[in-house]
């Protein structure tokens, strides 16, 4: 696209921030509005799959991402009696790939430093209504602000902006979620892998190494707990010293690594949404990230789509002549490959988090199993590092970033 463009992003998680990079490098005109009053992550962990690592390498923020994550080869999870329920390497797809866990606020930072304009960003101004051609915006109070080229609705799983494109086929809430938090890695055995142990799918607690964020260089686990939402007062009333307790009982070798939380307070609560939409733009306005596809986070998928939707829409503005072919474009490519995730995320969640305990044997006696057939490990590897397309196909991940994870590896074997 020849011309440089007036482009607007209305929320500066992942989404908001990568865009705004990406599409700064080409000399478009970012301007960023974030309705929080300051700039800072939301979250405690997060697993980034090789399909976001390739969206990094892209952006010349591999290495800095990889000097604060910790590489993840291996997913792990099992009940208090000792069954596998699921046991996934990365390395059955590939002997070069792995996950990387980070903290957020690792993320958050390595983006934030790579735009040059993240500290003039327009905090505490919410954004709760565009015009009908997708131009113009105008915040709580009434201001208006435009018009622009090109609007970016990176507001997340509760956007205020998704139904301007369009009535949702779906949109609700999960009825479960999670306390969460950040605690000391110290001696865990597990320092490569994620580790999950189920109760049914009633109980879940999860750890997983994060590494360390600029100005703190204690290695740190992220630590989840799930539990329905409608519960989240009852059990914060309990305390934490009866969170503990329970999870001992559970998990002993947990419990030692959630010594340092004093009360509730240090955990913090998170809930999801399912989002399905029938189309992702109309007009200027499009939507990116959990604004176009929020779904339940057991994929682990959330902010490497949100990487993946950053980078296919400025390369649709690199390839096609005008604005409106570009947008679709995006949505056409990044429609069809979302798709998949959608469906098992909507089908996969409740034998995580439900009350179905029948549904919880049947994990229990097939999911392993299914694990080590080869067509079953196959898909579930693929799903797992985001490069499923479709039911058939695969996204293909360039070599040189493959070498280059490979690479890195070898380096830290080193």
């Amino acid at each position: 696209m020849a011309d440089a463009l007036a482009i607007a992003i209305v929320g500066y998680g992942t989404a908001g921030q990568a865009a705004a990079i990406l599409l700064a490098q080409d000399g478009h005109r970012v301007e960023v509005f974030e309705r929080a009053p300051e700039l800072g992550p939301v979250g405690a962990g997060l697993l980034l799959q090789p399909t976001g690592l390739s969206v990094l390498w892209r952006m010349g923020l591999l290495d800095a991402a990889l000097a604060h994550g910790v590489r993840v080869m291996r997913l792990f999870g099992d009940t208090p009696s000792g069954r596998t329920v699921m046991d996934m390497r990365y390395s059955g797809l590939d002997a070069r790939l792995f996950g990387l866990g980070m903290q957020r606020g690792a993320l958050f930072s390595i983006l934030a430093d790579a735009w040059s304009g993240a500290k003039s960003v327009h905090c505490g101004t919410r954004i709760v209504a565009v015009d009908e051609s997708g131009r113009r915006l105008r915040d709580e109070t009434g201001r208006e602000y435009g018009p622009y080229d090109l609007v970016l609705a990176a507001d997340g799983a509760a956007s205020a902006l998704r139904s301007a494109v369009g009535k949702p086929r779906l949109d609700r809430p999960y009825p479960w979620g999670a306390f969460w938090c950040l605690v000391p890695q110290g001696e865990w055995a597990h320092a490569n892998e994620l580790r999950q142990r189920y109760v049914a799918a009633r109980k879940m607690i999860g750890l997983l190494p994060v590494g360390t964020r600029p100005g703190d260089a204690t290695p740190r686990l992220s630590f989840f707990w799930s539990l329905p939402t409608k519960d989240f007062d009852a059990c914060a009333a309990r305390g934490s010293g009866a969170l503990a307790e329970e999870i001992g009982t559970l998990w002993p070798q947990a419990r030692e690594r959630l010594a340092g939380i004093a009360d509730m307070s240090c955990l913090a609560r998170a809930s999801y949404r399912d989002a399905v939409l029938d189309r992702w733009h109309r007009g200027r306005l499009v939507l990116v990230g959990d604004a176009a596809h929020a779904m339940s986070p057991q994929l682990g998928q959330g902010v490497n789509m949100a990487l993946m939707d950053a980078y296919a829409l400025r390369e649709a503005l690199r390839s096609e002549a005008n604005v409106d072919t570009a947008i679709q474009r995006y949505e056409r490519e990044r429609r069809t490959h979302v798709r998949i995730y959608q469906f098992w995320s909507r089908w996969l969640t409740p034998l995580f988090q439900s009350d179905r305990d029948s549904l919880a044997r049947m994990r229990d006696l097939c999911f392993a199993p299914m694990g080590r057939l080869p067509g079953g490990r196959g898909m579930m590897l693929r799903v797992l590092s985001g490069t499923q397309r479709g039911w058939w196909g695969r996204l293909r991940l360039a070599e040189e970033f493959l070498t280059a994870l490979f690479s890195a590896n070898q380096d830290a074997i080193v």
